[in-house]
Formats: C-alpha cells, sequence, structure tokens
C-alpha cells in the first residue's frame, strides 16, 4: 500500500498491522521514513523495516522526494 503522507497514515499503518495480525494478511507499506513520530512505533517497528538506498523519485516529478522512504512489510502469523 502506498498511503496518503498527511494526517490519514496513522489510520492507515494501524489497519495494515491489524490486517496482518488479525487477519492472516500480507501488507507491504511504502510511507516516509518518520522514525520520531507515534505510528512509526506503534505500527511500523512491529514489522520488517528495510531503507530502500538514495531518495525515491515519484513518476512525473521534477526532483527526487524530500524525505527518505521505508518499506514496511507485515506478515501474518502463521
Amino acid at each position: 500500500m502506498n498511503p496518503p503522507y498527511g494526517r490519514e497514515l496513522p489510520r492507515w499503518m494501524k489497519k495494515a498491522y491489524e490486517e496482518a495480525r488479525d487477519n492472516e494478511a500480507l501488507v507491504v507499506c511504502f510511507v516516509p521514513a518518520r522514525v520520531d513520530t507515534d505510528w512509526w512505533h506503534r505500527y511500523a517497528a512491529k514489522g520488517e523495516v528495510r531503507f530502500p538506498k538514495g531518495r525515491v523519485k515519484f513518476v512525473g516529478a521534477d526532483a527526487s522526494a524530500p524525505f527518505p522512504v521505508a518499506i514496511i512489510i507485515f506478515r501474518p502469523r502463521l
């Protein structure tokens, strides 16, 4: 999932975490690496965290993103 990067992001991360935990879903999240936020520690830190090298450049953008990103993987308990 690539959620909106605004105020709704914590709700998306909560939902992703809960879907993996409660419904045996594999959820892969592409999010800003905001390690100083509450949502990061409540949800993202509980998944597998990957940090892509460098800054991403979104299609159609003139420049790279002004922030680092992370890939968070929530795996179902099997």
